[in-house]
């Protein structure tokens, strides 16, 4: 049996959920998918990191962060609160249900094909929209021995890397955060940066005092302007960007956080253009829709791949909800004797 539904999400991260509680709202025939689950990808931040932005800026759909200690809320406490929201509105997520597959129908719409726990399902949605976020895949090295059981693009606990020698790969503020919390650890941590400096544009404001004591006391050895050429076990050849002499650093562990990048296949399917050098998605600021009729980009999934640091986050998106709904809500449709609106 395939379902119809006048608009299908896909993604549900913060701004997904708070695209389905507007839709919810204004009494809109909606279903909602999701890989993983709610917030997939704040579920694979470290754990107790802390935001950059306030809790008022992560808000959702008018309901306030209540943080017990009136400061920036951390990964798990925004877990929780994404788990409240979705309940507080009785959202049905389609969690664990991954779309495999996104196609413009002959009789216009769309048709979706899912792979859940149970098997596979098919869908069929007047509107698309996709809110598939921006962080899918590490950006790799492409060195020899990356694939290595001791090499992580993830950076999950710091307890992981007590006592052992641990190199981080990176100059922003992922590999800042992992270098400064592992050192507090107790890991053995050395820093390669490709850069001279850290940018301050790229890392968090109290991070960087953090590091740089650190490093100016030792406790982090830092090694600018170098990159990783080979990982072997229990070692990591290095070259000077600078100068090209290379140098060996052991390493029990490397964490390469070189950043991530955006998993296309779905704008691919569903014909949506892709620009510019960070490949960012083509649509219109003022509906958010895309070049193809129907399909709509929500979140941070509208910054494509960015090649230099990370500037669309959730307190920049939220203006993204009002404009989906009202051009969905709003949207005029021809008749036969002339456009006619709907939105009532």
């Amino acid at each position: 049996m395939i379902e119809h539904h006048h608009v299908a999400i896909i993604g549900a991260g913060p701004i997904g959920i708070e695209l389905a509680v507007a839709l919810k709202q204004a009494g809109v025939d909606y279903v909602q998918f999701d890989a993983g689950q709610i917030g997939t990808t704040i579920a694979w931040y470290p754990i107790q990191m802390l935001f950059h932005s306030s809790a008022e800026r992560l808000s959702l759909a008018g309901v306030p962060i209540q943080e017990p200690m009136q400061q920036k809320p951390t990964r798990e406490e925004y877990l929780a609160y994404l788990r409240s929201v979705v309940m507080q509105f009785d959202l049905k997520i389609r969690t664990y249900e991954r779309v495999e597959l996104a196609t413009r129908a002959v009789d216009g719409g769309f048709e979706l094909r899912t792979r859940a726990v149970d098997g596979e399902h098919r869908w069929r949605a007047d509107n698309v929209v996709l809110a598939v976020g921006a962080m899918h895949v590490p950006k790799l090295l492409n060195v020899p021995g990356e694939e290595l059981p001791h090499v992580h693009h993830y950076f999950r606990d710091p307890h992981d890397y007590f006592a052992k020698k641990l190199l981080v790969v990176g100059g922003r503020n992922s590999a800042v955060e992992a270098a400064v919390r592992c050192q507090r650890a107790g890991a053995h941590v050395t820093l390669s940066h490709r850069g001279a400096e850290f940018d301050p544009k790229s890392v968090k404001f109290w991070l960087l005092p953090e590091i740089r004591s650190m490093i100016r006391d030792d406790r982090v050895h830092y090694l600018p302007q170098t990159c990783p050429v080979e990982i072997g076990p229990g070692f990591v050849r290095l070259v000077s960007t600078a100068t090209g002499n290379e140098q060996i650093v052991d390493a029990d562990f490397v964490l390469a956080m070189t950043g991530y990048r955006q998993s296309t296949p779905l704008f691919s399917m569903l014909g949506v253009e892709l620009e510019g050098p960070d490949r960012k998605p083509h649509y219109d600021p003022e509906t958010m829709e895309t070049n193809v009729p129907g399909v709509f980009i929500a979140g941070t999934a509208i910054a494509g791949t960015p090649a230099e640091r990370v500037s669309v986050i959730v307190e920049t998106c939220h203006v993204h909800v009002p404009r989906i709904v009202g051009a969905i809500v709003g949207r005029r449709v021809v008749a036969a004797d002339g456009p006619v609106d709907d939105s009532d």
